[in-house]
């Protein structure tokens, strides 16, 4: 059972930037898939920006050249630096691994951008 807990959510203005971290009660150097989502409300939740096992990354188009993902094994943590931050960015956001064929998620963080 992998266990994770999100952080770096809060109340940002338009243009401003957060990380957020996702940190994993094991060592995530096997995971297959480290992921954040997000889910607005009254709106399905999306696949924000995903990294793999080998480092490669997939995004959003509407995130793109926006935020940035990121692992660090040493800490066993999943990063997730937004700038650029527009109000349609507001939601909560999760974190998603995927390791010996299950999924587990996170709690997730409130991320709240004023216009």
């Amino acid at each position: 059972q992998v266990q994770l807990v999100e952080s770096g959510g809060g109340l940002v203005q338009a243009g401003g930037s957060l990380r957020l971290s996702c940190a994993a009660s094991m060592s995530i150097f096997t995971f297959d898939l480290m992921a954040w989502y997000r889910q607005a409300p009254g709106k399905q939740r999306e696949l924000v920006a995903a990294i793999r096992s080998g480092g490669s990354t997939n995004y959003a188009d509407s995130v793109k050249g926006r935020f940035t993902i990121s692992r660090d094994n040493a800490k066993n943590t999943v990063y997730l630096q937004m700038n650029s931050l527009k109000p349609e960015d507001t939601a909560v956001y999760y974190c998603r691994v995927t390791a010996w064929g299950s999924d587990y998620w996170g709690q997730g963080t409130q991320v709240t951008v004023s216009s």
